[in-house]
């Protein structure tokens, strides 16, 4: 819109809306010389601060002259968000109502989003009209320049690093070519759609699976990969991104966590090569916005990341694979609480593609929807011919007790593999060397200052830790509240357990890995060689170990304490132990010698081991899903939590009494009790949480959108820091 000022002359004003990643379910105008194209980021005064925002609208109502504030700068010359993901974006904001400005943010890798400008794509060379006329013999007394010549001749373009890759001649080579101006720069193309590596043969039930998702190529088609242990789920994904990639294609995959699942990433580069990229949260800023900015200009195949992944720009994506999709990680459980998972059902379902999700133990709500035909089921029941899943045994610890978390039986069997030269793997969830320590004489606990939970014993650094919140301090040698001498360290942990081991078989070679012993990737990845060049000969770790790798001599794995999740108050508990304990069983027995579990438990009886024990996972789902149905839980209803803490006691409560009270009046609403968390006090604050849910999805959205603006106007409620949670994991 024109203004014309007092002289009479024309000024032109454009209100452009931008979205700014505060924690604000609003956008903000500005002005403008000319309306930037939405998208792009733009540099804004907000307060004293300068911040980097996002075009959501342009341009939005015309503002008077001087009613705005003015766009500093404008860094994008086009979109860095395309309008595909703009809109995945959105709906993402309006389901998990979160602000949409911190949404945006949190699509962009760290690097953009302070305003650093995408990497550029790769420095390239070919060769122009006067080179390609050159003869053969033009090179008879050069024959270096001559092989660069013909290089860039038969490739038609050739990177700067696949120049560097003929011989340390050829960079001088190519400089004498572009200054006779037989080559010149140009931008790198898209990466080979070839892939370097020939295929496996597959399996008749692999190649079934791989031409069911190969007929679904242009529209949207959901699978259900519903293979075992072991049976081959990464050589279908391997395939079927062959597929797409050979008609242009690119592929996402998103994995749980890149430092639990090594072997696919490296399967995956093994087959495609350089057109791999990876993007998780171990990558550097510079890695972060060289991949997500290689992607997005097609110059990546196949890009394997973790949850953030999903919102990663791929402009001819024609797969999206996720792997272990049952996994919790896929689930965001901090600010914009989304799930990466359903996101991408989502992405494939808008973009018209096929998604194929990968599990040996589905998440109840993918196997519910594979039985009522909303996704197609694809098997793979067995684990090939000449390899079988492991025989399952338990041992009753009421009556064969164990000493440091290791019984007679356990240790029995971990000997007789040292003495085969087989591999041995023992599976506890819980760092440290014991999660109590315990005074007889006063009956005092160690406890965390800041939380309401027990401080963990460190032996080998003399500390005590919580696990929650981080809070440590050095290993008393008395009781601090009687002066008793003798303080017990009750129960076991993973430190604890490696040393009974190194007592027990002190010619085994024992490897602990945990959190506490592998700090980095590179340091897993060492610990991992050891183990494929047989190194080591009992591993102990918790559930970095329990999924994604495959160790060939591997025979016997034990699982100390099996006990732990039986009684959980989380409505999935027994969904995650069964499908924790199906993953870890899994590592034994895949190469050519028979696997073997041992599981210990004082409930032998439980009605969870019956259908483990057997690997079968529909009898265990079938008998889950009617609990379900019967409590009134997902996927038989919809449900957001409302978190509330503070660092006043009684705070969260009345906050979330008075949210209680602003949505009595719908009828398809279930409000549940307003309840303290399971942890009621983490790192110095007081937590309560208060369920609702609905057994329609629209219903409690639509309730959901009144709801939520209308919870900051409460009294009181800025002493409060409250969170919504559509779609909750967990209920703690």
């Amino acid at each position: 819109m024109e203004y014309r000022g007092r002289s009479g002359g024309r000024k032109l004003i454009v209100a452009i809306r931008v979205s700014l990643p505060l924690p604000l379910h609003q956008g903000f105008d500005y002005e403008c010389d000319s309306a930037p194209p939405v998208g792009v980021r733009v540099r804004v005064p907000f307060g004293r601060r300068i911040l980097t925002g996002v075009v959501i609208e342009a341009p939005a109502v015309a503002p008077l002259p001087g009613a705005l504030r003015r766009v500093l700068a404008v860094i994008d010359e086009r979109p860095l968000l395309t309008p595909d993901q703009l809109t995945l974006l959105r709906f993402a904001a309006d389901y998990y109502h979160h602000p949409l400005g911190e949404v945006l943010f949190a699509a962009l890798p760290g690097g953009l989003k302070r305003g650093r400008q995408p990497a550029a794509a790769p420095q390239a060379y070919r060769l122009t009209a006067a080179g390609r006329a050159l003869p053969e013999e033009a090179f008879a007394r050069a024959r270096r320049k001559g092989a660069v010549w013909q290089a860039i001749k038969a490739a038609g373009v050739l990177t700067a690093s696949e120049i560097k890759a003929l011989g340390r001649g050829a960079p001088p080579a190519l400089r004498a070519l572009l200054t006779a101006g037989h080559a010149e720069c140009c931008e790198a193309p898209p990466v080979s759609m070839v892939p370097p590596t020939p295929p496996v043969r597959l399996r008749p039930e692999q190649a079934a699976a791989c031409a069911a998702v190969h007929a679904a190529a242009g529209v949207f088609a959901p699978f259900l990969l519903f293979g075992v242990t072991g049976s081959g789920k990464t050589e279908v994904y391997l395939e079927l991104a062959a597929e797409a990639r050979a008609t242009g294609g690119q592929v996402l995959v998103l994995v749980p966590e890149i430092g639990l699942t090594p072997q696919l990433v490296r399967r995956f580069q093994a087959r495609f090569g350089d057109t791999v990229g990876v993007l998780h949260s171990g990558c550097t800023d510079a890695e972060r916005v060289r991949v997500w900015s290689a992607a997005a200009a097609g110059r990546l195949g196949v890009l394997v990341g973790t949850r953030s992944a999903v919102f990663a720009p791929m402009q001819r994506l024609a797969l999206i694979i996720v792997d272990e999709e049952h996994d919790a990680s896929f689930k965001q459980q901090e600010g914009f609480r989304y799930h990466a998972r359903d996101l991408a059902v989502l992405r494939a379902q808008r973009g018209g593609l096929p998604i194929v999700l990968g599990s040996a133990t589905p998440s109840l709500e993918s196997y519910r929807h594979a039985c009522e035909g909303r996704y197609r089921l694809l098997s793979l029941p067995t684990r090939g011919p000449d390899r079988t899943l492991p025989a399952v045994r338990f041992v009753d610890l009421a009556r064969t007790p164990a000493r440091d978390g290791l019984s007679g039986p356990l240790v029995e069997a971990l000997r007789t593999r040292l003495g085969r030269g087989e591999q041995s793997l023992l599976f506890l969830n819980r760092r440290g060397y014991a999660p109590v320590l315990f005074c007889p004489e006063c009956r005092w606990h160690a406890p965390c200052d800041r939380c309401d939970a027990r401080l963990t014993v460190h032996a080998s650094r003399a500390r005590l830790r919580c696990h929650h919140c981080g809070h440590e301090r050095p290993l008393p040698a008395a009781c601090p509240r009687c002066g008793h001498a003798r303080l017990l360290r009750v129960g076991e942990g993973t430190e604890r357990v490696e040393q009974a081991l190194r007592a027990a078989l002190p010619a085994a070679r024992v490897a602990r890995i945990d959190r506490d012993t592998v700090g980095n990737r590179i340091a897993l990845d060492e610990w991992l060689r050891k183990v494929h060049d047989r190194e080591v000969d009992i591993l102990v770790g918790t559930q970095m170990l329990a999924k994604g790798h495959d160790f060939p001599h591997l025979t016997l794995v034990g699982v100390v304490q099996a006990d732990q999740g039986l009684h959980g108050r989380d409505f999935r508990a027994d969904e995650q132990l069964f499908a924790q304990i199906v993953q870890v069983a899994g590592r034994a027995g895949r190469g050519v010698r028979m696997g073997e579990v041992l599981i210990q438990t004082y409930h032998p009886e439980h009605p969870i081991w019956a259908p483990l024990a057997r690997f079968d996972y529909a009898a265990f789902a079938d008998v889950a899903l009617q609990e379900r149905r019967a409590t009134g839980f997902p996927p038989y209803a919809y449900c957001a939590l409302l978190r509330a803490e503070a660092k006043q006691a009684d705070l969260p409560a009345r906050f979330l009494e008075a949210a209680k009270e602003l949505g009595r009046d719908h009828p398809e609403i279930v409000l549940g009790s307003v309840i303290p968390a399971v942890l009621a006090r983490r790192a110095g604050y007081f937590r309560a949480q208060l369920l609702v849910s609905s057994e329609r999805r629209g219903i409690l959205q639509a309730w959901l959108r009144s709801w939520v603006p209308a919870l900051g106007e409460i009294p009181g409620s800025t002493a409060v820091r409250w969170s919504i949670d559509v779609d909750p994991y967990t209920l703690f």
